[in-house]
């Protein structure tokens, strides 16, 4: 959950939409107040029709009848919440338990499983509400605009129920969680441009030492760094002031901890204004975090070579989902290290992640657990092979050196890996060669 207080518009509205999407209460709610209005206003459609009057494309009954059938479809409907609910619980469970805790955020966010919960409550409420209106003797006719919003509505829950478990099934499995996780982090990764409109490059090498009279914001909270907005930041400095970062987005900071460094020294509401371009949320979220979406494929990779699960095919799905990730990744440019305006302001942003770290980030720890799996290991090799491919053509010569360093330690361990035959380890090496197949399509 993000921290709502002390932050600028644009942050708090990218931040209500990201909880609005990671909410099982928002969006079904929604829904259910559509299901309220509904309600309301079918009631008096009838009353104003007459309710002895045909009506083309209803169903005809009694006020018993249709008592009787209003009532079975709010009670179906209010248990069959719990058992969706249920459900739901479960496989946020499963996928803890067998992936990793961070990708519950997957299931939650689902839009299929807040739609069906949202019709639920909706169609439960809208039966309720309409049931005080159905009155007169039993042999009366009822209601049939009511009555057949009822029925549509009914339906339409009862299909959206058996595609939600046809969707849990499939989206419990291991290559749709790993594929949604790629997705939203290419989306980040492609999001923001490097250099936003109206600014320039800057030397950071130039600001590097701060002078003794330097401002330190410090953080508010404990929390991680969620989103920074850069035109916030500019807007909030004087003319003529140096902002330097003293975080990154995706880092956890620490109350009191230097959030912020200015000079020359600042009014007090302009150093407001400088703490209000920063969100700290009490999670890690993906807004502007590419390098969350790695953190989330490679725990899934660790658990999966795990003693306790012990599932090499779920690794190499991993590793082959991960090269995909960090061909957008690689390929998209980075936020430049110091930018500034016409009137002097100078913002250095000095710990933002290289491209270098995000190759050590998706391969270091992969790299250490897969030793003992062949398999693994050479898809981790093919990969490898096609990003230091991909990085060339995409003119980006100065990443061949990371990911050849990342073969090089792969290579080693395995000359030092008891157990492994020599065979296995030389059609590893093998496959570093350039006349082997990357794709390995032999097999």
């Amino acid at each position: 959950m993000a921290r709502g207080n002390g932050i600028s518009w644009k942050l708090r509205l990218a931040a209500l939409r990201y909880r609005f999407k990671e909410s099982l209460f928002f969006y079904p709610s929604l829904i259910m107040l559509v299901g309220i209005v509904l309600a309301l206003v079918t009631p008096a459609i009838d009353n104003a029709l007459g309710y002895g009057s045909p009506v083309p494309f209803t169903v005809a009954m009694s006020s018993n009848a249709a008592t009787w059938l209003l009532a079975t479809v709010a009670g179906a409907m209010i248990t069959t919440v719990g058992v969706v609910f249920s459900l739901t619980v479960v496989s946020l469970q499963l996928a803890s338990g067998q992936f990793s805790p961070r990708v519950m955020r997957s299931f939650i966010r689902d839009r299929l499983s807040q739609r069906v919960i949202g019709f639920l409550l909706a169609t439960f409420f809208y039966c309720v509400l309409v049931l005080p209106r159905i009155s007169g003797e039993p042999t009366d006719p009822a209601p049939q605009i009511s009555l057949m919003v009822a029925i549509v509505l009914t339906l339409v829950t009862v299909i959206g129920i058996i595609l939600h478990l046809d969707h849990l099934a499939h989206g419990l499995q291991v290559g749709n969680v790993a594929r949604s996780i790629e997705v939203e982090g290419e989306a980040v990764a492609t999001a923001h441009d490097s250099t936003p409109p109206g600014l320039q490059h800057a030397d950071a090498k130039e600001f590097h030492d701060a002078p003794d009279e330097a401002v330190v914001i410090s953080s508010p909270f404990n929390g991680w760094v969620s989103q920074i907005d850069l035109g916030q930041l500019f807007k909030a400095a004087p003319a003529g002031t140096v902002v330097r970062m003293e975080t990154r987005v995706g880092a956890y900071i620490h109350s009191g901890e230097p959030l912020i460094t200015a000079w020359p020294p600042l009014p007090e509401r302009n150093r407001k204004g400088l703490a209000e371009a920063i969100e700290i949320s009490d999670a890690r979220a993906m807004l502007q975090d590419v390098d969350f979406a790695i953190r989330q494929l490679v725990d899934i990779g660790l658990r999966a070579l795990s003693p306790a699960i012990n599932d090499p095919t779920t690794a190499v799905e991993v590793i082959l989902r991960l090269g995909s990730l960090l061909r957008t990744v690689l390929a998209a440019p980075l936020a430049p290290p110091a930018l500034k305006d016409g009137t002097g302001r100078v913002l250095v942003q000095p710990w933002n992640l290289s491209h270098e770290e995000y190759i050590s980030h998706a391969f270091d720890q992969l790299r250490q657990k897969c030793l003992d799996q062949t398999e693994v290991t050479g898809t981790l090799l093919r990969v490898l092979r096609m990003l230091m491919d991909h990085v060339q053509d995409e003119d980006r010569e100065h990443l061949v050196g990371p990911l050849q360093r990342q073969v090089r330690l792969l290579l080693e361990s395995l000359r030092e890996q008891p157990g492994l035959h020599p065979e296995d380890v030389e059609r590893l090496y093998a496959l570093v060669s350039e006349d082997t197949d990357p794709a390995d399509h032999s097999r």
